[in-house]
C-alpha cells in the first residue's frame, strides 16, 4: 500500500462537526449497505484485523480498507464487536423505516389498521433498540419482554384514544397526524426501557485513551434523551409534511380515479424522506458523548467524591461513553 498506513482508530471525518458526522453516518446508514450477505461482512473484520497486524494480503489498496472499515462500522456492535442483526442495524432504517410509516400515515382510518401497523412499528423499533443500545449494560430477557410489551402497549393507547377523540373533536386532517403522535409516545417508553439498566447501573464511561473510569446513571440520561430526540426528528418530516402534502392531493381527479397507488406513492415518499433524515438525525450528536466532570460533581456528588478519591489531580475533566443510536 502506497503512503502512510491507515490509523483505523482515527474517524475518517471530524466527528465533532455536525459535517463531519453527517458525512459518516452517510457512509454507514447506506441502505444498500443491508443487503451485503454475511461472510462479506465478517470477511472485511478479517481484513481489518490483518490490517491492525500488518499482516493484510499483498497489493491490498486504501480503498479495500476504508471500503472493509465502512462495512465493518455499518453491521458490527461498536461495544462488543458483534455482528448485529440485520433488521436492527441502521443501514436497514431506510427500507424498514418507509414501509412502517407509509403503512401508517396511509392506513390510518380502520382501527385493526391501526393496531397492526403500530404493533409492528413498536417490534421493528424494539429490535433497533435493542441493537444499538450501550452493550457495557445488561438487559435479561424479562426487561425486554417488558419494555416491548410497554412500548406497544401505550403506542395502541394514544393511537387509539386519539384517534377516537379527534374523529369527535376535530378534523380529518388532524386525525392524520395521529399515527407520529403514538410514535412520539411509544419511542418515551421503549427507549428508555429497552435501556433500563444503564439507568439503573449507569453505563461506562472512559477517558480519552479510552481507559475505564466509572460507570454514571446521568450520562445514561443524557444518552437516553438525546437518541429519543433524534429518532423522533428523523421520523418527523414523514409523518408530518407527507399528511399535509396527500390530503390536498387526494382530492385530485387522478388520484380518485388511481386510488391504489395511494399507499405506494407515501411509502415510496417516506423512503425518499429517510434517505436525508436518518443520517441527519443520526449526526445531530456524537455517538460517542463526553459529560464533563463538574457537571457530575452537581449530578452525583457521592460518585465525584469517590472518583477524586481514586484519582486525585490525575482525575479527567471530560469523561466519554457511547450513546447508542
Amino acid at each position: 500500500m502506497s503512503g502512510g498506513r491507515i490509523d483505523l482508530d482515527k474517524p475518517q471525518w471530524d466527528l465533532q462537526t455536525f459535517t463531519g458526522r453527517l458525512r459518516y453516518f452517510m457512509s454507514v446508514t447506506d441502505p444498500r449497505l443491508s443487503m451485503v450477505p454475511s461472510h462479506t461482512l465478517r470477511e472485511s473484520k478479517e481484513l481489518l484485523r490483518k490490517y491492525r497486524n500488518e499482516e493484510e494480503p499483498p497489493g491490498t489498496s486504501e480503498a479495500q480498507i476504508r471500503r472493509a472499515q465502512q462495512l465493518y462500522l455499518s453491521a458490527f456492535h461498536p461495544d462488543t464487536g458483534d455482528l448485529n442483526n440485520p433488521i436492527g442495524r441502521m443501514s436497514f432504517q431506510v427500507p424498514g423505516g418507509m414501509c412502517l410509516i407509509g403503512a401508517m400515515i396511509s392506513f390510518y382510518k380502520s382501527n385493526f389498521a391501526v393496531i397492526f401497523w403500530q404493533w409492528a412499528n413498536q417490534s421493528f423499533n424494539a429490535l433497533v433498540n435493542y441493537t444499538n443500545r450501550n452493550a457495557a449494560s445488561e438487559l435479561t430477557t424479562g426487561k425486554i419482554a417488558a419494555a416491548y410489551i410497554s412500548a406497544t402497549g401505550s403506542a395502541l393507547t394514544i393511537a387509539l384514544g386519539l384517534k377516537h377523540y379527534l374523529s369527535l373533536k376535530s378534523s380529518p386532517m388532524m386525525q392524520r397526524f395521529v399515527p407520529f403522535a403514538a410514535v412520539a409516545a411509544a419511542n418515551a417508553v421503549n427507549i428508555p426501557l429497552m435501556r433500563q439498566s444503564e439507568l439503573t447501573s449507569g453505563v461506562t464511561m472512559y477517558d480519552e485513551n479510552n481507559n475505564e473510569i466509572t460507570k454514571s446513571r446521568y450520562a445514561a440520561m443524557k444518552g437516553i434523551g438525546l437518541v429519543f430526540l433524534c429518532r423522533n426528528i428523523m421520523a418527523a418530516p414523514s409523518m408530518i409534511l407527507l399528511p399535509l402534502l396527500m390530503q390536498p392531493l387526494e382530492k385530485t381527479a387522478w388520484m380518485k380515479r388511481f386510488k391504489f397507488v395511494n399507499a405506494p406513492l407515501q411509502v415510496f415518499l417516506s423512503g425518499l424522506t429517510l434517505v436525508f433524515m436518518v443520517p441527519i438525525g443520526c449526526a445531530l450528536f456524537n455517538q460517542r458523548c463526553s459529560l464533563d466532570v463538574e457537571k457530575l460533581k452537581l449530578l452525583d456528588g457521592k460518585k465525584y467524591e469517590e472518583l477524586e478519591e481514586r484519582y486525585g489531580d490525575n482525575l479527567p475533566q471530560t469523561l466519554y461513553f457511547n450513546k447508542g443510536l
